[in-house]
């Protein structure tokens, strides 16, 4: 704000833009369904309002009621104003571009602080500076505990550009973001690509489809290819210790865990093919001690009992210390003669184990499954040799996705870096110079002479 640009000024929000919170209905004064729309802070999204999204968003057509409240408009630039933790006031910011013609009014509540230009130009100006990182550092200053309230919003400051000038960066910033929020776009979908690709590869591999051409098998026109059989879980197992639960939940409870020592596998550490090593819970010695037939190690295959949208099972990596699985971790220890534990994760991952699991599971808040129900189920079982080439397959592809994911997450952050330095740009006056503003209106000019010429 100190070295503004030539010709730029810094004043008070207030003096160029009306500054005001909204208004909250009661209870009873919401309906489930009519003309009169009440937004609230959840239904400002990625710079727009979700005029679709808000449940019980609907008032009574009640004349006396309508007039206390505050109505949106056209080119309203809104911003949250309270919030759970004061740090997160300011992190939505919408603009109104246009309201939807089914509602006869829209209304607002006092969650959201309304900023109102008069000027169309000015009012996205203002929008623009409260989404960069210096727009969100005013509003914080502004902020008072958990709310940002309208006599200190009304303190806020914004640099404000000669209005040639303001149209010319508008314009600008407009064309460029949009190009920013096509590529976010475009990066958003390849999250869903890549999880459907791994669901694929997975696919084929428990079906033996990914190893029809290294098969070289004769008769592929069976439910199961040549050499594949279904076959019980429990048939895979040690007889002994081959499958077990941690220990119930009052033998090892929250109040027992230390910064050091045993280690204790836990719900939170089991992923879809993935173990988190980075979620650390440590019991002493002696608490050990009383748990050790719960004792997992290296290669042991951890299930997780609760299943929701997919399955959780990992195999579990090296540890620098003992360890042991809490309760609804389940440890699995095949025959190494019969299956290859890598293998056998993906046959347990499989959708085909998802389905008959999900339709036995117990619990209607936290479905979960129990060691019977899961010795019970059945898998495809092939030869040793197919299997080994089964996983160095899905693990050639996947490493293929991992390099795609990796270059995703780089390329994402780059583009959520690129807003703000698209924005700081422009509001260091650096985002146009004199001869794109000449371009510009030479353009418009070379625009008028042809309409002008067309008539």
């Amino acid at each position: 704000m100190n070295e503004l640009p030539t010709g730029w000024t810094s004043t008070k929000i207030s003096e160029v833009a009306e500054v005001f919170l909204g208004k909250t209905p009661a209870k009873h004064d919401y309906v489930s369904e009519g003309r009169y729309k009440v937004i609230k802070f959840r239904d400002l999204k990625n710079g727009m309002v979700d005029f679709k999204n808000a449940k019980q968003g609907f008032i009574k057509a009640d004349q006396t009621l309508l007039a206390k409240l505050k109505e949106l408009r056209q080119g309203d630039v809104l911003i949250t104003s309270a919030a759970h933790s004061g740090e997160n006031i300011g992190k939505k910011c919408s603009y109104v571009s246009s309201l939807p013609p089914e509602f006869q009014s829209i209304y607002f509540t006092g969650e959201i602080l309304n900023i109102r230009c008069n000027d169309e130009t000015l009012g996205k100006w203002v929008y623009f500076f409260f989404q960069s990182n210096k727009g969100f550092e005013e509003i914080q200053n502004a902020v008072t505990g958990v709310h940002l309230t309208g006599g200190q919003a009304k303190l806020m400051t914004v640099p404000v550009a000669p209005p040639e000038e303001q149209r010319h960066i508008v314009a600008k910033l407009e064309k460029l973001l949009a190009k920013v929020g096509a590529c976010q776009e475009r990066l958003n979908k390849i999250p869903i690509l890549l999880k459907r690709f791994r669901q694929s590869v997975l696919a084929a591999a428990c079906s033996g489809r990914l190893t029809a051409d290294w098969r070289c098998s004769a008769n592929e026109n069976n439910e199961l290819p040549d050499g594949w059989r279904w076959i019980l879980l429990e048939e895979l197992l040690l007889k002994n210790g081959g499958i077990f639960d941690g220990p119930f939940g009052s033998n090892l409870k929250t109040a027992d865990y230390t910064e050091s020592g045993v280690r204790v596998i836990r719900l939170e550490n089991i992923g879809h093919l993935t173990f988190f090593s980075n979620k650390k819970t440590f019991i002493n010695e002696d608490k050990y001690q009383s748990l050790t037939k719960h004792t997992v190690k290296e290669g042991d295959i951890i299930f997780s009992s609760f299943i929701t949208d997919e399955i959780r099972v990992c195999i579990l990596p090296p540890l620098n210390t003992k360890a042991v699985a809490k309760a609804d971790c389940f440890c699995l220890r095949p025959h190494d003669n019969l299956v290859a534990r890598q293998y056998l994760t993906f046959q347990l991952v499989s959708r085909e184990s998802y389905n008959v699991l999900v339709a036995s599971v117990h619990g209607a808040t936290r479905p979960r499954v129990n060691i019977k129900q899961l010795r019970k189920l059945e898998v495809r079982i092939c030869p040793l040799t197919e299997q080994q080439e089964i996983v160095r397959r899905v693990e050639t592809l996947f490493k293929i996705a991992d390099q795609i994911e990796e270059r995703y997450q780089k390329a994402k952050a780059h583009i959520d870096k690129l807003t703000q330095s698209i924005l700081a740009k422009a509001f260091r006056g650096e985002l146009i110079n004199e001869t794109d503003m000449r371009c510009e209106q030479s353009t418009l000019s070379q625009g008028d002479i042809c309409k002008q010429s067309s008539r």
